[in-house]
């Protein structure tokens, strides 16, 4: 059954033509036929009905890479899967690269719609391409299947398929909008880890009301990172017992998790893996083919040590301030602020970090806080370290000042910087005798100088982090052009925040035998290198000017 070219019919159907020009083999069928089956041909369309499974082994062509056109021989952990769509309502697979999970995907779906009336399907992929692609394997194994079986066709374009039964497939790209306004009765989301991560939250909200009366989901992906709106349904689905410890069947969110990595592949094998991992690499294998949240975005820090990171829950909240760690005497405390607008945009963030053991010790961050609350915040952080320390810890602190930071530095003059505890730091750079502003000032350069530091310090284990928000932040901390920054969708404030903590250890280590022995291998400064820091770029506290 060649496809070599295609025409209309009457019905405005295609159908196959020879290179001759003559009408051969229809494409579809023709929809509202009556027809008379034998009792074989009843026999088999009630066997299709009742078993997916039957239909796709008995009557389902696909197109092999290698192989071609052949009948679709489900593996046995393809069985568990089209089982699983089938049998619960809501269903998420967790499967490695090239195991055939569209191709059984797109055989359900084209037997869910040819044998469930007026039912509407819709296939969202994070890429139209990617939706298309499935509809094309739905369109394929449509065109070979005899007529007996197969619905009639009313509509048969690329995006788009429907039947004279009233049901119908339709593919799209996952977006905001993706779905809105359709009346679903079966939704399949392909690779939903890799749609942008504020898409991915807002088209589930959306459709979550959707499904809630009554229609069915299947979701399908590879992973991607921990932290996405896939890892989170994942993650609940894995959740399989209840508040008495009692197993239950579904996660609690309702849906029925499965997982296939590559050993379920019967062509794959220890050699094979050898093989692929020495092809494309231990992070990649580990990701695509043994199904662990290894981010695929080029992250500031090692993908596989951001896997390893997964924060605490702090010891101590006081209002919005989580302390990880209680202070304690004879240590050094450095605390910094990213400031905001505090109108509902980005946040505001303060970080604490404990030097020389480098361990943070508390944060804060809020994204409707004026900026007077915000400086107020940071004051009472550093009382409280005076008060539990007794006075005998040393303090510095310091505001980033680009833009908004103006704003930030106005509240420290008109408050009075004596009613700080500790030394106020800031980056004296002097331009034709007059001072700089005070706080510190982040450029490209020293942001990216203070973001490789940062690398090695976690990368080495030198810089113990224990918040879940700034490991998720550090998760999402992305290459961009020529510096980093939070992937779109996501937030960098705890980052930042971190970063111009990271500057200051810096300059502590420049007094403090201490502190440059806990950070010493992982600082980068090299006298020979005009690009490198040198004295006059470290920063001096106010009072030893």
């Amino acid at each position: 059954m060649a496809n070599v070219g295609g025409v209309k019919n009457a019905n405005g159907l295609l159908v196959n033509t020879n290179m001759a020009g003559t009408v051969d083999t229809k494409l579809t069928k023709t929809p509202y036929k009556k027809e008379k089956f034998t009792e074989h041909q009843l026999t088999e369309l009630a066997l299709c009905m009742k078993d997916p499974k039957y239909f796709l082994m008995n009557y389902c062509y696909i197109q092999h890479p290698v192989q071609g056109r052949m009948k679709f021989a489900l593996y046995p952990y393809q069985v568990d899967l089209v089982d699983t769509y089938h049998e619960f309502r809501y269903s998420v697979s967790m499967l490695a690269r090239q195991t055939g999970k569209s191709t059984c995907a797109a055989g359900y779906l084209l037997w869910y719609a040819m044998f469930n009336p007026d039912q509407t399907i819709l296939i969202a992929a994070h890429k139209y391409s990617g939706a298309q692609e499935i509809m094309q394997r739905i369109r394929f194994a449509y065109e070979h299947i005899p007529d007996f079986v197969r619905a009639g066709v009313t509509s048969y374009n690329k995006g788009s398929l429907e039947f004279d039964n009233g049901s119908r497939i339709i593919a799209q790209a996952t977006t905001e909008n993706t779905g809105r306004g359709l009346s679903i009765s079966l939704v399949y989301l392909d690779e939903f880890a890799f749609v942008r991560p504020n898409i991915a939250r807002e088209f589930w909200t959306s459709l979550s009301p959707t499904l809630a009366t009554g229609g069915k989901c299947i979701i399908t992906s590879t992973p991607n990172s921990d932290e996405d709106t896939f890892a989170t349904i994942w993650g609940q689905a894995n959740k399989l017992f209840d508040e008495h410890g009692n197993e239950q069947e579904l996660g609690v969110n309702g849906f029925k998790p499965l997982l296939a990595i590559w050993d379920k592949h019967p062509d794959r094998d220890a050699a094979w893996a050898t093989e692929e991992r020495g092809r494309i690499g231990e992070e990649r294998f580990r990701r695509e083919h043994e199904c662990e949240f290894i981010i695929y975005d080029e992250t500031l820090i090692d993908p596989l040590k951001l896997v390893e990171m997964d924060g605490v829950e702090p010891r101590l909240r006081m209002g919005n301030v989580r302390w990880y760690k209680q202070p304690t005497h004879d240590n050094i405390y450095l605390v910094t602020l990213d400031p905001s607008s505090g109108t509902g945009g980005d946040n505001s963030a303060i970080q604490v970090l404990e030097v020389p053991s480098m361990e943070q010790v508390a944060e804060w961050y809020h994204n409707k806080s004026p900026i007077e609350k915000q400086m107020k915040v940071m004051m009472e952080i550093m009382h409280y370290i005076k008060e539990q320390t007794n006075s005998l810890s040393q303090i510095y602190w310091t505001v980033e000042n680009n833009t908004i930071g103006e704003a930030a530095l106005v509240v420290i003059r008109d408050t009075g910087e004596e009613t700080f505890p500790g030394d106020f730091l800031h980056e004296p750079k002097r331009i034709q005798g007059k001072k700089g502003r005070k706080g510190y000032h982040t450029t490209h350069k020293n942001k990216m100088e203070a973001c490789l530091q940062l690398k090695r310090l976690v990368e080495s284990d030198k810089l113990k982090l224990k918040s879940k928000a700034l490991v998720s932040e550090l998760k999402n901390f992305v290459s961009s052009g020529n510096s980093f920054k939070a992937k779109p969708g996501a937030t960098d404030d705890l980052v930042m925040a971190l970063i111009i903590a990271v500057r200051m250890t810096e300059y502590i280590s420049a007094f403090e035998d201490d502190v440059y022995n806990a950070v010493n291998s992982s600082l980068s400064v090299n006298p020979n290198d005009p690009d490198s820091l040198d004295d006059s770029d470290y920063p001096m506290p106010i009072g030893l000017l």
